[in-house]
């Protein structure tokens, strides 16, 4: 039975705020600060329990081992050597974001009906343009069986960050969906991340019956708006968008009505809640869920609820017996203060979760002894200077092996951390 799993990445020991992210407001405006990887991990955690506790399917994924010695040695230098700028980009923890693992075409929308993933290359940004080996290397275990096809990365210098750039929308989630891959073309001062050859590549490679290629508007990429799932968000038949989200969006809307009759869009218009709002709540980087019982729902980081323009919105929204009905907050404030929210933690797989690795599958728990390996191994604070320090990366390599240990997936435990990368991929 085909069913909707949230992947969560677990937060890693070495997170931190080195403001690496050009175009991410929250980065930039955090940088230099001190990070709290325990409470950020044990948020992430916390939000996993609330989705289990609504009755919806739970993944994870594993932290990625840090600082990535094996990258450093490709680019001819060590963490001891490295300047503080390229071993701040070893060390980022950005592959919690697994909104920016891959792409996920499900079996109903493709031509060979296998559930296909492609591994996003996220080029654009040094600190996560050596994430996706680490990440194959899990998709190619939580997806062995053979209902899933594991492709690589699309080559440079076509630019794709995964997920939180591509929508499905569809009667439900087992059925045929229209699949939109949304691109940038520009921002103002800052890159647009996903090109448009990058997105029409993975259709092909993933062997799209329906597939829709929009813009998002450059309005939104310069007001902060870094991927799309900053400013839209889709589940089933629902789309939920600013005002300001996409280039031509009346046209885009017209032709989503065209292939699939009953969708429903609420647009929140840019005069009741501005970019800046949006940006600032991350109303729109919500998981927008279907509930066993029916009904959606908006899993929401905090800052929405705290916002006050944009939670009396989403009041007005829910009074009105719409397809939203409820709203649950959930605090993940040391995502949300480096640029990610609920949804930039997920990524979203449509399938029968029988076939999944049980490794990758969560439960209380399971959970309850990932809590423990946090509470114990984590660091409570990094601050900048700590970067630097070799007691620092020991540390988080102890906590890295601790956890893989607890999950039961030791053979992530490889020369990742000390082979070339012309060894590992």
């Amino acid at each position: 039975m085909l069913r909707e799993i949230n992947f969560d990445g677990l937060i890693g020991p070495s997170h931190n705020y080195a403001g690496l992210s050009l175009g991410n407001i929250a980065s930039a405006r955090n940088a230099g600060g001190r990070s709290y990887p325990r409470a950020a991990a044990l948020q992430g955690i916390e939000k996993m329990r609330t989705n289990l506790r609504l009755g919806l399917a739970q993944g994870v994924f594993m932290p990625q081992a840090r600082p990535n010695h094996a990258w450093l040695h490709s680019m001819g230098t060590s963490a001891q050597d490295a300047d503080a700028l390229l071993l701040a980009n070893s060390l980022s923890a950005s592959s919690m974001w697994a909104a920016n693992a891959a792409t996920v075409s499900p079996a109903p929308d493709t031509m060979d009906g296998c559930c296909h993933l492609s591994v996003a290359n996220l080029m654009t940004m040094p600190h996560r343009s050596h994430e996706w080996p680490g990440t194959l290397a899990q998709l190619k275990i939580a997806f062995a069986d053979p209902s899933f096809f594991i492709h690589g990365p699309i080559p440079a210098p076509f630019g794709d960050e995964g997920a939180a750039n591509h929508m499905r929308l569809c009667a439900e989630h087992g059925a045929p969906g229209v699949e939109v891959f949304v691109y940038g073309v520009a921002g103002g001062p800052f890159p647009a991340r996903q090109h448009i050859e990058a997105s029409k590549a993975i259709a092909r490679h993933h062997g799209v019956n329906d597939a829709l290629f929009v813009a998002q508007s450059e309005a939104a990429i310069a007001a902060g708006a870094f991927h799309n799932d900053v400013v839209a968000v889709a589940n089933e038949h629902v789309l939920f968008a600013h005002e300001l989200a996409f280039e031509g969006q009346q046209s885009f809307y017209a032709q989503l009505r065209s292939r699939l009759p009953e969708l429903e869009i609420i647009e929140v218009p840019a005069n009741r809640i501005s970019l800046a709002d949006a940006i600032q709540s991350y109303l729109f980087n919500a998981q927008l869920v279907t509930l066993p019982q029916g009904g959606m729902a908006l899993i929401l980081p905090t800052e929405a609820q705290e916002n006050v323009k944009v939670w009396a919105w989403l009041q007005d929204m829910i009074g009105k017996n719409g397809p939203i009905r409820r709203l649950f907050p959930v605090d993940v404030r040391q995502s949300m203060a480096n640029g990610g929210g609920p949804a930039c933690l997920r990524l979203r797989v449509v399938c029968d979760p029988a076939k999944v690795d049980p490794r990758f599958l969560v439960d209380e728990a399971k959970l309850d002894a990932f809590a423990n390996i946090v509470a114990q191994y984590w660091p409570e604070h990094i601050d900048p200077a700590q970067l630097n320090e070799p007691d620092l990366w020991q540390a988080l390599e102890t906590a890295h092996i601790a956890l893989l240990k607890a999950a039961n997936l030791e053979v992530l435990i490889t020369a990742h951390q000390h082979a070339p990368q012309d060894k590992i991929i």
